[in-house]
């Protein structure tokens, strides 16, 4: 089976790539590489066999993406291309609408036109869509730990753009349905991805990085002077906000689970998360335990919209495809992301 990945060159897609690559699929790898990294597709292509296959492109560029699901006669399409800062998505929302959201209506009409070609031996018979936490914005009290049940209510366009595609896929998805086509949806919702590769093949680099661990990782490294906390007077045991941190190589486990488990015609919807949340402080904690390193911590206030708690109640997946987070313990997080820093100081970056 030949499975397209798009976003193929990022922190996530790039670790889709490889389990895909290691349970011996073929993967088509789509990126435009404004924020993917070719270096992340150069090292994949040494474990790949000649089974992975790059294409630079834009996901919004639908009749190229129907013409690459006919090429390759595509069955599943992991859907991971998307812009995500937050902040970015509220100084620039048309940015973020066009480039998830548009881009998804493109992958969508692209899907429908390989159910048309005969060249593509039936098209496309499954999507498994890499949705956000921030669909539910800020969830009340009650919500916390957050179930499939909150309500969605998105309170920055990067929420809504990724909402806008779930509902695109719905209707989509039934569309399909009654025309009797064998098309199948998931939409995996998640918090925040950490870790790296264990085996330290690839890892996460971002630009700008905003992610707390890395972050860290490049004070101890001496790439920047201090780390800051954005507020340390929450309702929380330490005043500073609770995240759900999912290992990356979790978090792919439990697409590649879904994407085996999803039947002809079914949607299913899954937060991903390890079901407990951890403090600013205990991964600031967990980095200088795993590190040997101290390193400077600046406590500044709280930002604007940083709810106090925000982490996942991954029963329903658990439920229903036995699966659970195996890396939970914030060291083992931490210990892969240093492995990857100590290797690659810079990322991919040549310089």
């Amino acid at each position: 089976m030949t499975v397209m990945v798009t976003g193929g060159a990022g922190y996530i897609g790039s670790h889709a790539v490889l389990r895909l690559l290691r349970d011996g699929q073929r993967v088509v790898a789509v990126d435009n590489l404004f924020r993917g990294h070719r270096e992340a597709i150069e090292r994949l292509q040494t474990v790949a066999d000649g089974r992975l296959t790059f294409v630079p492109a834009d996901v919004g560029d639908g009749p190229l993406m129907a013409r690459l699901l006919a090429e390759h006669k595509v069955k599943t399409v992991m859907h991971f291309a998307a812009m995500a800062y937050v902040g970015e998505s509220v100084t620039q929302p048309l940015r973020y609408y066009r480039n998830n959201t548009g881009a998804t209506l493109a992958l969508l009409e692209a899907i429908q036109q390989s159910w048309m070609d005969s060249s593509a031996g039936g098209g496309v018979e499954k999507l498994v869509f890499s949705s956000t936490c921030a669909s539910y914005g800020e969830p009340p009290k009650q919500f916390i730990p957050i179930p499939e049940t909150c309500p969605q209510q998105p309170v920055n366009p990067y929420g809504w753009s990724k909402l806008f595609c779930e509902l695109m896929m719905r209707d989509f998805a039934a569309q399909a349905w009654r025309d009797k086509r064998a098309f199948s949806w998931a939409a995996l919702r998640y918090f925040n991805v950490a870790g790296s590769d264990s085996s330290g093949l690839i890892g996460e680099h971002h630009e700008p990085e905003t992610h707390l661990i890395p972050v860290c990782l490049q004070v101890v490294l001496g790439q920047r002077e201090a780390l800051s906390i954005h507020g340390t007077d929450y309702p929380t045991p330490d005043g500073t906000c609770i995240r759900d941190y999912v290992h990356v190589e979790d978090l792919i486990d439990a697409h590649v689970t879904v994407m085996k488990a999803l039947n002809p015609g079914e949607h299913r919807f899954y937060n991903l998360g390890i079901g407990n949340g951890l403090s600013v402080r205990q991964i600031i904690d967990s980095v200088k335990r795993v590190t040997g390193k101290d390193f400077k911590v600046i406590e500044g206030p709280r930002r604007p919209g940083d709810p106090p708690e925000l982490f996942a109640d991954p029963r329903k997946i658990a439920a229903d495809l036995n699966w659970k987070a195996r890396i939970t313990d914030p060291d083992k997080i931490v210990s892969t992301a240093w492995n990857w820093f100590q290797k690659h100081p810079r990322g991919y970056s040549k310089s």
